[in-house]
């Protein structure tokens, strides 16, 4: 008799999380352009912690509490009052190791925060960059997963429903999927793999438009390149940490 298989969902839109089983469930925050890129990246760059939060006013406090690096973005430029934006290539090792962020994005560290009001059983982050480390943890665990697609402002965008894809795709023969956002990801998936920066260009995807008219083509290539920052990102007790593969939920 063959054991019963978790259950994988995908969730488009922060909007539409609450259709969704979040407290019996590890949820995945996917914002590929940029927040959980650049939290890849921090992370395998060495940094001690990220703390995410949902509003420029309390990463200026908390950053002022902790001497940590306030980070941010809104509409894809740097928040007004914060150092620093979301872009990867600002947080090279020899800046960021042994060091805190305090992050705050438009779309990304929303969904986080939902996902934990919601009571998520674990939450991890899920890029291109680490895609690798977020699949085999998804099958170790052996759990009901909800991929949640962080969007632009709950509108459904293509480079998150990419990745929900990609990791669909790797890991859908140990999971049960109901579930015709979870086709949909994995069909477009199948369509853009070969080139995915080409992909998004020829489809005149928003967020890529949005980017590109900050000169910032070099952030989304980066932001496409599987397993560029290989760690497990979890949240754990506030904050965003390196976690072990093989530990339980």
């Amino acid at each position: 008799m063959n054991p019963v298989k978790p259950s994988l969902h995908t969730s488009l839109s922060p909007a539409l999380l609450h259709l969704y089983a979040v407290s019996n469930s590890i949820v995945v925050i996917i914002d590929v352009l940029r927040a959980t890129s650049t939290i890849a990246t921090v992370l395998y760059n060495g940094a001690k912690c990220i703390i995410p939060v949902d509003s420029v006013a309390a990463c200026i406090r908390i950053g002022k509490q902790i001497e940590g690096i306030t980070a941010g973005e809104r509409d894809g430029k740097v928040a007004e009052g914060l150092s620093y934006g979301n872009s990867p290539f600002e947080y090279p090792r020899e800046f960021v190791s042994g060091k805190t962020l305090v992050l705050t994005t438009t779309n990304g560290t929303k969904l986080l925060h939902m996902a934990l009001e919601k009571g998520a059983k674990k939450i991890i982050t899920g890029s291109f960059g680490n895609l690798s480390a977020v699949c085999d943890y998804l099958i170790e665990q052996k759990r009901h997963v909800i991929l949640g697609c962080a969007a632009w402002k709950d509108r459904v965008n293509i480079e998150d429903t990419l990745f929900a894809g990609a990791v669909i795709s790797r890991i859908k023969e140990h999971f049960t999927i109901n579930c015709d956002a979870s086709q949909m990801a994995e069909t477009m998936y199948k369509d853009a793999r070969k080139d995915l920066f080409e992909f998004l260009k020829n489809k005149h995807a928003s967020h890529y438009l949005r980017l590109s008219k900050f000169g910032l083509e070099k952030d989304i290539r980066y932001c496409l390149t599987e397993d560029a920052a290989n760690v497990l990102c979890v949240y754990e007790g506030g904050k965003l940490v390196i976690g072990t593969q093989g530990e339980r939920v």
